[in-house]
């Protein structure tokens, strides 16, 4: 089934009115002018904003700060309509990338309907996240995957109808393909084929901003890219019989194509080995950092989920961190840590992590190891689920799913579920009645965030050492450090000699206070 209906009939040309019918003869006559949907246009389809982006009018809250690196990012976009090709090369310093226009393509295996069309609108979201302008997609109802084409013969060329009709200069796929397959659908649709995977990475190589990010993402690159080369092209031979490859040369010698292709492969394993060695020795400042933590006895909580449910937007209203906030996919990717604290000044800190997606693909949780051990040392997570999304039980069971790969489903976990206040309340109740510990906030409207604090501070690890001290009054620097510390003060009365007070604290800071301990 196609997702977006095509004119073609005289029926459908009558209902058009005559700036739709001149959008298609702009588009015929490849001008780069946008394809505009039609009114009559299925609205379950993939066709404009993505259903796995948020349709809210407002996308920042007072919590997010001035957000100077999403204006940043948003100036480099590529923009719709412009194209590449100018007719005055004076205009070359002002030229931006035009959006790719995709159609996308994905297969029905098993399940409902509604979870292949939800995976398809997934990937229209990452498509437009990657920079892509979604004209059109069809989802095939198959056992299992064609060896040659991922898509039978005749979808296949229904494939190519479709690129031809739409303008379409790439075709994305919502798995991972095989090399094979990619190659056999590209010589059928005549236009880049590209897979979920290789879509999800570069969206990764888009977003990436520190140092560790950038070779994280790479690494993964070039394990994605290992198996796929094909550096050889039509006009390199790979294995030539007889005397063909070479004076004396024998049968099967090699040709220049399979010598290219193995200096590629080299070079590649050259560069993974750097990367590998570089994340390696970046890894000793975070276990710094967090043995720091772990010495302190300070308390961390995770922020966890699926990507564009909130995470940022919760660290930014529980600590003002300001980070990078966008409607989009995997719009942060470095790990944020900040310090937050209890109602009651109990202190504990915040990361915020990649978010998760189905099929992640292997070398990104690989090459993100050590970015998602935060979430595996952590004394609680937050995992935030969007409760508007239309599958947020999918959501959960990906998240876990990851959480399970890098050791992390012993971990005390909070369902947190975001942006109540656009969902639907029958959703909602269905979630709280499958998970028991759960939290109802929205981060755009504040609701629910004070419970959510209260269930934190219940749940991270108090201090356990009990203590009753008596304070002279000419030491009240350790009445101030006692207020300031990760300290529960139970009781304080000022007495003849000083002030006594009963108090919970920590094992680092019990031994400090021995001098202080009194017996009443």
């Amino acid at each position: 089934m196609t997702t977006q209906k095509h004119s073609g009939s005289d029926s459908d040309a009558q209902d058009m009115s005559p700036e739709q019918i001149q959008a298609v003869i702009d588009r015929i006559l490849s001008k780069d002018v946008p394809a505009q949907a039609s009114d009559d246009n299925d609205a379950n389809g993939v066709f404009g904003k993505a259903q796995a982006i948020s349709t809210l009018d407002r996308e920042h809250s007072i919590y997010d700060g001035d957000q100077e690196d999403l204006a940043e990012r948003r100036a480099l976009r590529r923009t719709a309509g412009l194209s590449t090709e100018l007719e005055d090369v004076t205009e070359v310093e002002y030229r931006q990338l035009r959006l790719e226009r995709v159609v996308l393509a994905g297969l029905w295996t098993e399940g409902t309907l509604a979870d292949a069309e939800n995976s398809l609108r997934e990937l229209a979201a990452l498509a437009e996240t990657a920079g892509s302008e979604v004209l059109d997609g069809l989802v095939q109802r198959r056992q299992k995957p064609d060896p040659g084409t991922f898509l039978g013969s005749g979808k296949a060329q229904e494939l190519k109808d479709i690129v031809a009709a739409t303008g379409a200069d790439t075709v994305v796929v919502d798995t991972e393909l095989a090399p094979s397959q990619r190659r056999g659908l590209e010589d059928i649709v005549k236009v880049k084929v590209v897979d979920r995977t290789t879509l999800i990475l570069d969206i990764f190589a888009q977003h990436a901003k520190s140092r560790e990010g950038k070779a994280q993402v790479e690494l993964a690159q070039l394990e994605y890219l290992l198996p796929r080369l094909r550096g050889w092209g039509d006009s390199m031979s790979r294995q030539a019989g007889g005397q063909v490859g070479g004076a004396g040369a024998g049968m099967g010698s090699r040709g220049p194509g399979e010598t290219k292709i193995e200096l590629d492969r080299r070079r590649i394993r050259t560069r993974m080995a750097k990367l590998r060695r570089e994340i390696a020795a970046m890894k000793p400042a975070r276990e710094t950092k967090r043995a720091n933590r772990r010495r302190n006895a300070v308390p961390s909580v995770a922020i966890a989920g699926y990507t564009n449910a909130g995470k940022s937007s919760l660290l930014n209203r529980l600590t003002d961190a300001g980070v990078l906030v966008e409607n989009a996919l995997f719009a942060t990717l470095d790990p944020t840590v900040r310090k937050a604290q209890t109602p009651d000044g109990i202190g504990y800190t915040l990361a915020d992590t990649v978010g998760f997606v189905r099929s992640l693909p292997t070398q990104l949780i690989e090459a993100f190891r050590s970015t998602l051990e935060e979430v595996a040392d952590a004394d609680l997570i937050l995992h935030v689920v969007d409760a508007s999304h239309p599958d947020p039980e999918g959501q959960i069971a990906a998240v876990r799913a990851v959480f399970t790969e890098v050791d992390a489903r012993k971990v005390p976990e909070i369902i947190v579920l975001n942006k109540v206040d656009v969902a639907d309340p029958f959703v909602v109740e269905r979630l709280k009645q499958k998970e028991p510990r759960h939290a109802v906030v929205s981060t755009r409207t504040g609701q629910g965030i004070a419970e959510l604090l209260e269930d934190i501070s219940r749940s991270i690890p108090r201090p356990g050492v009990r203590l009753e001290l008596l304070i002279p009054y000419d030491r009240g620097e350790m009445i101030s450090k006692l207020h300031s510390s990760d300290s529960e003060i139970l009781r304080t009365e000022h007495e003849e000699n000083g002030t006594r007070v009963v108090v919970m604290v920590r094992e680092g800071l019990a031994a400090e206070l021995e001098s202080f301990v009194s017996n009443g």
